[in-house]
């Protein structure tokens, strides 16, 4: 017995039905890209505010023993090593760990600056950001 062809049951996929699965599974490969894009951004951006934080009270207690901020020209190095203008008996230090990361997430090194022009009277620490272009919106520091 013969098997008409219109009665064949069919055995696989056609092409264009393939190509539909591909299409749906590359709309949801590049969805999860961008939500997983997403999710690094922010966690990059929370990173960086954490590390501006945790310099707080490393300065203000580098503030209490010698008395002012380290300027601009010492910067975070004074909290490490004692600059060669101040008394060293007053230096305590270290005080941050030496390890501690003074890149920001995008691979810049953050800034800091005495006096402050945004906070007057103490100190700007703060990363570029993203974008990694100082003074525009999203720098993160330590007046956000």
């Amino acid at each position: 017995m013969r098997e008409n062809n219109k009665t064949r049951k069919r055995a696989g996929f056609t092409l264009i039905e393939v190509m539909i699965v591909l299409f749906i599974l590359m709309i949801m490969a590049g969805a999860a890209v961008l939500s997983y894009q997403t999710y690094i951004e922010r966690a990059r951006k929370s990173q960086a505010k954490i590390f501006v934080d945790s310099l707080a009270p490393a300065l203000e207690k580098y503030n209490l023993d010698i008395g002012h901020y380290p300027t601009t020209s010492e910067g975070l190095d004074s909290l490490l090593n004692p600059p060669g203008n101040i008394d060293p008996a007053k230096w305590d230090g270290p005080y941050i760990e030496a390890k501690a990361a003074r890149v920001d997430p995008w691979g810049q090194p953050y800034n800091y600056a005495f006096p402050g022009t945004k906070n007057q009277g103490k100190y700007d620490l703060w990363s570029n950001g993203p974008d990694q272009i100082d003074g525009t919106d999203d720098d993160i520091g330590n007046w956000n």
